[in-house]
């Protein structure tokens, strides 16, 4: 009887499938890691969650034995390397990964966005596509990270009769570091405008430079991985418009480099043209900082009532709508950037974690 009880107090055990881990700095790896800091806070009892990952260190420094952890390899992309162990719960993280199990197991699919539709094909025939509607055909249970991201999704695909969730994304920066006594690696002397995010086209970083041609007075740091091929384009457009000694690209950067940058940037602007959600302007509005946003997909979600808004994505038009929003912020900058910091105070990860922790339970 003793053993029949024991047994009955096993965990579920949740299979997480995370290998955009491995970039930590990127929406996917922050979206990852936050989510396991929010499952980690709620502690649930009655789970146990495997983290798939690929650079384990890491997390075991971070978490310990809280999470089990199973290896990342690219081979279990392919049929015959699949993972062939019995999970409570599987819950394919990111929509991109090629990773499956191989046995037919409760499945959580999270949604972030379709963008591929317009960046790589929309017939839906497209490989990309034939893959994303195998993953949907095999969800039990599909959550999306905005109402934005659930309605392009039915826009474009048959969405199988299951429940769909809509869990927002909480704040990376939900704990603020102690920056006192931090020298920071970006040249930050004087006031400047601030924005960070993956540098790809959609991000339209090279947008916000020729509208720092009808603002003058004004300095923009860039941060994220100016490697990518997009880099060159934003360097030409800086190079274009003799833009050198007032626009700073500061790569990539860490959690304090990053908190620093937002903390004391002057406004936080995110021209995105394509956001399933659209972490960075929370972050910034956690700080208090007056946030320009594109109208555009998500970002008013996030947003709301509080943010400034660009509707017309034209240099001359976005200096306006700059120069008007700073001078309503300065108008009263103590109460507005109150308004800005409860928005933000609206996202939090411990909330999205126990949304996600419902959703497994209701597949248990």
């Amino acid at each position: 009887m003793s053993k029949l009880k024991a047994r009955s107090f096993m965990p579920k055990r949740i299979f997480l499938e995370m290998h955009n881990l491995k970039n930590p700095f990127t929406g996917f790896g922050q979206f990852n890691l936050h989510l396991l800091r929010g499952l980690q806070a709620c502690n649930d009892p009655e789970l146990k969650f495997v983290v798939h990952a690929q650079d384990l260190k890491p997390l075991k420094e971070e978490f310990g034995d809280f999470f089990e952890y199973k290896y990342y390899m690219g081979l279990r992309r392919y049929d015959w390397a699949q993972i062939r162990k019995k999970y409570d719960v599987w819950h394919s993280v990111n929509q991109n990964t090629k990773v499956e199990p191989k046995r037919d197991l409760p499945y959580v699919l999270t949604i972030h966005d379709v963008n591929f539709i317009d960046e790589i094909s929309n017939d839906l025939d497209h490989p990309r596509n034939l893959r994303f509607k195998e993953k949907l055909a095999r969800a039990k249970a599909i959550t999306y990270i905005s109402e934005f991201a659930k309605q392009s999704t039915h826009q474009y695909f048959e969405i199988p009769k299951v429940p769909e969730h809509v869990i927002l994304n909480g704040n990376p920066s939900g704990e603020l570091l102690d920056l006192s006594h931090y020298t920071p690696q970006t040249d930050t002397k004087g006031d400047y405008l601030f924005t960070l995010g993956d540098f790809w086209e959609r991000k339209n970083f090279h947008l916000l430079v020729e509208m720092l041609t009808q603002l003058p007075n004004e300095r923009l740091v860039i941060a994220g991985n100016d490697s990518r091929a997009y880099g060159n384009k934003v360097r030409e457009t800086i190079k274009k418009h003799g833009l050198e000694d007032r626009v700073i690209l500061a790569g990539r950067v860490d959690d304090k480099e990053k908190q620093f940058l937002l903390a004391n940037c002057k406004a936080f602007l995110f021209a995105s043209l394509r956001e399933g959600f659209g972490l960075p302007p929370i972050e910034a509005m956690k700080f208090g900082k007056p946030v320009f946003l594109a109208h555009r997909t998500s970002l008013p979600e996030v947003g709301g009532t509080v943010a400034y808004y660009w509707h017309d994505l034209e240099p001359k038009a976005m200096a306006k709508v700059f120069q008007e929003g700073m001078a309503d912020f300065d108008a009263d900058p103590k109460t507005k950037s109150k308004a800005f910091e409860a928005q933000a105070a609206k996202f939090h990860w411990n909330t999205a974690a126990a949304q996600y922790i419902e959703v497994y339970k209701s597949l248990i």
